[in-house]
């Protein structure tokens, strides 16, 4: 049998379709892998062995009738624990949170396109970090060097993909939250348009900068799970209808036009993070694009990064309420107090930072009339140790995305000094994410190809 850890969720589709193996023979894989190496990832809060078996089996029975529901059918899915799965529970990274009767929105998404569910994945506590050191249920490790970070806060996410334990998972981005975790794992992640996805059934952090996205290994994986990932949700707030965002022209990268829109010395980074990305640059530059000088709005990274986390303290403080107020040893004490302190903001601090969040992402939108693309590192350093304190600065290159709303993702694009993954990181237009993703497509080829990480 083809070993599926090698495998991204494209070519296990097409190993399935050819009779390679079943989905029962595909998920006794995984299990096998994860009896193996769990005990070093730390990566499942959940594990549903048993119910993975029978949507494996049903899946395997619908495909000998001919009736595969899509190209998803019978393949593993991991969720992050902030993710509603009926039945199950949803610890949001806490001791505890709630067993919901529903399934989320994209849950039921996936259901419907006949995808098995492996289990529910560690995260960072609430969403509110990007270490995944949860104090609940301890710190996910890194498949590239264990004691080291996965990043977060989707840590276990990335961990179960990197790791070979599934093909796909699915993440939350507050303001980097799936491409920092994709980035330090060698991995593919992807945060579409916001509302594109729905995020009904999902444990909010910020309403107006959550999203949901796939972490994968190839962009092309990407392009399959969106497709079954969007729609429009009625029950959901934010949720907006597709229109234009999955069609796109032609893309080449002849005449290609992009911009690095932040001035990078400017950001403290890591050993060969500058160097890593300029050589991508002029890689690109080599097949016909163009380089636009074009910055954003504003250069001060840690202002807009301050504003979003006020806002994040202060909507997930308001969300959590009523758990907060009856149950707060299920809570750490970094995280109460991080409620605590957005809910006792100040209006005037809050309708501050709300207010310059939605002028730099109208400013930053417009940047779209001028170019294709937007292209910065991921994250400004490789991932780093657990015992070392997380840089403040982790989210200065990805939360961008989020406060314009614009679709952004990660591709692996080599490694550091030190043998650690890093990320190159694509924004594009909004509601244009079959093109990015298209873009992406031409850009991998030029990229190091990554092995597995050995375990």
């Amino acid at each position: 049998m083809i070993d599926p850890a090698n495998l991204d969720i494209t070519g296990t589709a097409e190993a399935l379709a050819a009779g390679d193996f079943t989905a029962e023979d595909l998920l006794r894989a995984y299990l096998a892998r994860i009896e193996r190496y769990e005990a070093g990832m730390n990566c499942f809060i959940t594990l549903l062995e048993e119910p993975a078996l029978e949507q494996a089996r049903a899946s395997d029975a619908r495909r000998a009738k001919g009736e595969r529901l899509s190209p998803l059918d019978g393949i593993p899915i991991a969720l992050k624990d902030n993710i509603d799965l009926a039945g199950v529970p949803t610890t949001n990274g806490m001791a505890r949170f709630r067993t919901p009767v529903r399934d989320a929105a994209i849950t039921q998404r996936l259901r419907d396109a006949g995808a098995v569910f492996l289990g529910k994945v560690n995260m960072h506590e609430g969403a509110l970090g990007a270490t995944t050191n949860n104090p609940h249920h301890g710190a996910a490790q890194n498949p590239w060097r264990p004691g080291f970070t996965p990043g977060g806060s989707s840590g276990g996410s990335a961990v179960a993909v990197a790791a070979g334990f599934c093909a796909g998972a699915l993440g939350t981005d507050t303001m980097g939250s799936v491409r920092l975790p994709a980035s330090y794992c060698g991995l593919v992640g992807l945060k579409a348009t916001q509302g594109l996805i729905s995020t009904r059934g999902v444990v909010p952090l910020s309403y107006g900068l959550d999203h949901v996205g796939p972490i994968c290994r190839s962009s092309r994986d990407l392009s399959l799970m969106l497709a079954i990932l969007v729609g429009h949700d009625p029950e959901s707030t934010e949720s907006i209808h597709p229109h234009r965002a999955l069609r796109t022209k032609g893309v080449t990268l002849q005449g290609l036009r992009f911009s690095v829109p932040l001035n990078l010395a400017a950001v403290a980074c890591g050993p060969g993070i500058r160097e890593n990305f300029e050589a991508h640059l002029a890689a690109l530059e080599r097949q016909g694009a163009v380089q636009v000088d074009l910055r954003f709005p504003t250069q001060d990274c840690t202002g807009t990064r301050r504003a979003g986390l006020l806002i994040s303290e202060a909507e997930a403080g308001h969300a959590l309420e009523a758990e907060l107020l009856a149950h707060p040893d299920d809570f750490s004490d970094e995280f109460r107090q991080n409620l605590e302190y957005g809910r006792s903001a100040p209006a005037h601090r809050l309708v501050a930072a709300q207010r310059q969040l939605l002028t730099v992402g109208q400013r930053a939108r417009k940047l779209f009339d001028e170019v294709d693309l937007l292209l910065l590192p991921t994250a400004p350093q490789a991932a780093f140790s657990h015992s070392d304190k997380a840089p403040v600065n982790q989210a200065d290159f990805t939360q961008w995305a989020n406060h314009s709303g614009c679709p952004a993702l990660s591709l692996p694009c080599g490694l550091s000094p030190d043998g650690m993954p890093l990320g190159l990181q694509l924004l594009g237009q909004h509601r244009a994410d079959r093109r990015l993703l298209a873009m992406a497509e031409l850009i991998e080829p030029l990229l190091p190809e990554l092995p597995m990480p050995a375990l």
